[in-house]
């Protein structure tokens, strides 16, 4: 599995923090992660919230990731942001216990997590537990486990109402603030991580369309 992880501007500091907790579950699940900033709060690319919106759709669309792991300050804008798009189902997480729930329960494909509300002391260790329960399991499982059918159910039933919901991202993407799309794919790194790993020709057109 390929997990992108994101930051917006306000906790950009922490970038390197959250990604050291992701490493060492994700290296021992065998997983990759690939980082997309911001690495600091001083970099160039400043993301917002919005932002890691466009940015996560895009990624998770064209193939270029599975798994999104991004939040905010309070990781609500994050959450809202991520859910506005197609093909993206973020939960809110704060807790471990969150984390397998909703893993277990609803089975997305990305989380916003707060990184300033109650990020104090042992914050680092909260989100490597975090990160330890979100794949201790095969995604979906259900919980409680006599639940799982129930459960995978309404899974399946919600994402049929997100394909009449949305709209095709490729139809989205042109039609936002050109400006603000740009932004999203401003990051230094994020040519090289995207157009190596994106698979959907499609969104990849679009994308060099924004960015020229």
């Amino acid at each position: 599995m390929k997990i992108a992880l994101m930051n917006e501007n306000s906790q950009a500091a922490k970038n390197q923090v959250i990604y050291n907790s992701l490493r060492k579950v994700a290296d021992e699940k065998g997983f990759e992660v690939v980082n997309y900033g911001m690495y600091s709060a001083d970099d160039k690319a400043q993301l917002t919230y919005v932002q890691l919106g466009i940015l996560a759709a895009t990624l998770l669309n064209s193939g270029a990731a599975d798994f999104v792991v991004t939040g905010c300050g309070t990781g609500e804008g994050a959450m809202l942001a991520l859910n506005s798009f197609p093909g993206v189902l973020c939960g809110h997480v704060e807790t471990p216990l969150d984390a397998y729930t909703f893993s277990q329960i609803n089975d997305g494909n990305a989380i916003a997590i707060p990184f300033a509300l109650g990020f104090g002391w042992g914050g680092d260790l909260n989100l490597q537990y975090i990160f330890e329960k979100l794949w201790c399991e095969p995604s979906g499982g259900g919980y409680p486990k006599e639940r799982v059918v129930h459960e995978q159910r309404n899974k399946k039933i919600l994402d049929q109402v997100k394909t009449v919901t949305h709209r095709k991202l490729t139809d989205i993407l042109p039609e936002l603030d050109r400006e603000l799309v740009k932004g999203a794919f401003a990051g230094e790194n994020f040519r090289e991580y995207f157009f190596r790993d994106a698979k959907d020709e499609a969104i990849i057109k679009v994308v060099r369309d924004i960015i020229g």
